[in-house]
This record gives structure tokens, C-alpha cells and sequence, in this order.
């Protein structure tokens, strides 16, 4: 059931400890959240076989450590499948699913549509009659197939406006809905679970911006809430000293890290609230004090370059 009140999210997955790439992210989504008067919500995203079994209470500890909290409890997105099945359930009963036997290496080599986008879906499976499926299911035996959305014909990519990036539109081709190993894939799961927990201001890297009009498309089959109700503001990534997207090969880069290195998370955080132009040099501040600080109109629109510990312990 829709929430009644509107709340920002942040969604991590625990394959890991948390960066600090990830954290001025949920920190970002929290001061979005709390400078509007929303609630904040945690949802670990654990569906992926790739997780490590600790890692959600440890990233639950980071956040709490920089002094972000959340309302309620969080969920826990395996514990939403019953929602998700019935979601894809409703969408074959409209026509909208068909079963797909393509490997990642058929949809590259497959001629693409003109003018469609690299790794696009070139419709390989979509046409089939049911005896093909049949024929196709037994060939890739015990391997299942996946299950893609049906995009009707004539649509055209929605556009948004993002608070941080301005006017977004991308491709939009017939996507996975649920991966060949029963996995429910990111792209359905995050708009059910969005709406479900009552999301309307959604803050994330603007590396998922192109994947947004999927999104969108979704939020409008389903009768879900869409933009201009649903606000989204992607922010810029953290990169290493390479330029490369922040990663753990950069050395210290999770609290865990750089707590053995003497750097303590309220030095983290200055760090970050400095990258936001939220704190001066050498300003040691609380997070409370930088939802008063929030101007989302000021904050940079380029990467930021996280810096190597010996910057960071540096007066």
C-alpha cells in the first residue's frame, strides 16, 4: 500500500561496507529528505546472491555514525517478493511480459534497431509463438528464461525534470523484469518498493539517470505515483585519485578503513559537507546542523575527488 506521507530513501546493497562515495550519497538523500520535511527510510537491497552477511548491520552503523538516522525500521527488499510477483503477474495478465532465452553475448552480437543505444534489446524474443518459447525453453534447459516488459508500441521515452541535472530523457527498450535465476531485477524492484514504502523524492548517483524513463514507464502502467509527483535529483559521483568512480581499490575509503588510520567519522564528514560546500575548511559541523545549511540550488554539479587519507588528517 501507497504511503500517505512522502519520505526520501537511501537503498544500499550489502555486498560490502559502505564508501565514502555511498555515504556522501546517503547523506545527500537524507539532507534532500530532512530539509523538505520528509520522512527518511532505509531499504537494504539484498536480492542479489553477491552479499555480504554482515554487511547491512555494518552500513546501518556507518550511517548512524555520521550522525544520519531513518524512520522506522528498514526493510529488507527480500521480504518483498510477494509484491513483486504479483506485480509481474498483473502485467502478463495485460500482455505486457514475455519470456526471453537471450544471453547477455546474443543480445551484443544481434543486429540492433536503428539508432538504438549499445547492449539495447533488439526484440530477439519478443514476436515468438508459444510452440517457439517451448522450443526455446527446452534448449536452454535447466536454465529458465527471463521475463521482460512488453513496451507498447508508440511510446516515447518520458522525460523529467531533475533537480540536480535539469531535463533527462533516455532509451527505453524492453527490459528484464526477472532475471533467468528468479531474481526480480533492480528496474521493477525499485519502482514497487518505492511506492510501497511512500517515496517521493528519490536521490541517487547519476549514474542510474538513464535508467530513470524506465522507471517512469513503469510508475505509469501500474497507475503508481509519477513525476512531477515523484522528485528525483541525481548527484554527481565520487572519483579516486585516477578519476576513475571511487572504489575500494583507492585504498581508505570506508570508515572502517580510515578509522584504523586515525580518522574519525566526524572528520569524514566535514570532508563531505566541505564537497558540498556545506562547511569551511577545517570546520568540524554535525549533520542536524547541515540540514539548516541545505540549499539544493547551490550544491556543485561536478565529481568530487575524494582525497587520500594523509589530506584528510592533515589541520
Amino acid at each position: 500500500m501507497i504511503g500517505t506521507s512522502g519520505a526520501g530513501r537511501y537503498a544500499p546493497s550489502p555486498s560490502g561496507d559502505l564508501h565514502v562515495g555511498n555515504l556522501r550519497t546517503a547523506l545527500l538523500a537524507w539532507c534532500f529528505a530532512r530539509a523538505s520535511g520528509r520522512r527518511f527510510v532505509v531499504r537494504v537491497e539484498d536480492l542479489d546472491r553477491a552479499r555480504d552477511s554482515g554487511a547491512a548491520s555494518r552500513q546501518l552503523d556507518d550511517l548512524a555514525r555520521l550522525g544520519i538516522d531513518w524512520d522506522g525500521a528498514p526493510v529488507l527488499q527480500s521480504e518483498l517478493g510477494a509484491a513483486h510477483e504479483a506485480v509481474i503477474g498483473g502485467l502478463r495478465d495485460a500482455g505486457l511480459v514475455y519470456e526471453c532465452t537471450c544471453t547477455r553475448a546474443d543480445i551484443l552480437a544481434a543486429p540492433s534497431a536503428p539508432h538504438a543505444p549499445p547492449g539495447a534489446y533488439p526484440g530477439t524474443c519478443r514476436d515468438r509463438s508459444d510452440a517457439e518459447r517451448a522450443r526455446e525453453r527446452e534448449r536452454i534447459a535447466p536454465r529458465r528464461p527471463a521475463l521482460r516488459l512488453r513496451v507498447p508500441a508508440g511510446t516515447v521515452a518520458p522525460r523529467f525534470a531533475d533537480a540536480l541535472l535539469g531535463e533527462v530523457t533516455g532509451d527505453i527498450d524492453d527490459f528484464v523484469l526477472r532475471r533467468g535465476d528468479g531474481t526480480v531485477a533492480y528496474n521493477l524492484a525499485v519502482v514497487v518498493d518505492d511506492a510501497s514504502m511512500g517515496v517521493d523524492q528519490i536521490v541517487r548517483g547519476d549514474d542510474l539517470a538513464s535508467s530513470t524513463p524506465r522507471h517512469i514507464l513503469l510508475q505509469r502502467l501500474l497507475g503508481l505515483p509519477s513525476p512531477p509527483e515523484v522528485v528525483y535529483a541525481h548527484v554527481p559521483l565520487v572519483l579516486g585519485a585516477t578519476g576513475a568512480r571511487l572504489a575500494k581499490r583507492d585504498g581508505a575509503v570506508t570508515l572502517a578503513d580510515l578509522r584504523a588510520d586515525g580518522i574519525d567519522a566526524a572528520a569524514v564528514l566535514g570532508a563531505l559537507a566541505r564537497s558540498l560546500g556545506l562547511a569551511a575548511p577545517g570546520e568540524r559541523v554535525s549533520a542536524a546542523e547541515l540540514v539548516a545549511r541545505f540549499d539544493p540550488a547551490a550544491l556543485p554539479r561536478s565529481p568530487w575527488t575524494w582525497p587520500v587519507a594523509e589530506r584528510l588528517a592533515a589541520p
